[in-house]
């Protein structure tokens, strides 16, 4: 499937108000992230979308490598929220796609508990936050989506046995641009509705397919064993000990258990 994929086809008739009236579109680059955060701290426009169809140096979290190779998506949002919204971002992010990828092709998929989107326990989807903070202050926010969109993950040994694609669940390929405009639209909605007073919180808690399952939490060299119970309205997961205590972890990289 050849997509018509410019900076005019993604802005065109979008309807959003502020997220996508302005794309900086690159065939291949590092990373949408470093890009999105210079034109954050020039002062960019908040909605700002910076979008690769390749991405050869792209970051998930703990200083991992985001892979995107031709077929797939990244783009990285710029935003300027206050501190109170801060922690609804992952929230935001992860629901979007999980509406946008059900929007545009019927496929059902699952939030991973703290960033990744899963479809059949596979994933197709990771979410990066990273902000700039000066004491109560956020000077802006950015928000990145990496999608496995077009692409035989059998064809990548690096992500070949964790990973899938929309075109591998579907047995076709799926138009990129109308999963990014339905994926704009949707941030923006969500991100307005939080500011106006509404939560995201319940609707993401639910979606996600970590809870009542036993896992793993690494954080650094420490590894905390145990039944995912519940999730904090700040995101943080809430985990029941072996020992019956329930530890509350901020962030962390999750292995879930058989």
């Amino acid at each position: 499937m050849e997509d018509d994929l410019s900076e005019v086809s993604v802005t065109s008739g979008l309807g959003t108000r502020f997220i996508g009236q302005r794309v900086i579109l690159y065939p291949r680059l590092p990373s949408t992230m470093e890009v999105a955060k210079k034109e954050a701290q020039r002062g960019a426009d908040e909605g700002t979308v910076v979008i690769a169809e390749e991405q050869t140096a792209g970051r998930g979290r703990i200083n991992r490598v985001w892979f995107t190779p031709k077929g797939g998506l990244a783009l990285s949002v710029v935003l300027y929220p206050s501190m109170v919204y801060l922690p609804s971002l992952i929230m935001v992010a992860s629901l979007a796609v999980v509406h946008a990828i059900a929007a545009v092709t019927g496929l059902q998929s699952q939030v991973k508990w703290p960033n990744d989107v899963l479809i059949n326990g596979r994933k197709v989807c990771g979410i990066l936050i990273e902000s700039g903070v000066r004491g109560n202050t956020v000077d802006y926010a950015i928000m990145g989506i990496g999608i496995n969109v077009n692409l035989r993950t059998s064809h990548f040994t690096q992500i070949s046995l964790t990973a899938t694609s929309l075109s591998d669940e579907l047995g076709r390929e799926v138009s990129r641009l109308k999963l990014i405009r339905k994926l704009l639209v949707e941030i923006e909605r969500l991100y307005l509705s939080v500011q106006s007073g509404g939560s995201v919180y319940q609707e993401w808690r639910d979606s996600l397919v970590t809870l009542g399952r036993k896992v793993g939490v690494s954080l650094g060299k420490i590894v905390h064993e145990g039944t995912a119970e519940s999730v904090a309205k700040d995101g943080s997961l809430l985990l029941r000990c072996p020992d019956g205590s329930l530890t509350r972890i901020p962030a962390g990289d999750v292995t879930l258990h058989e």
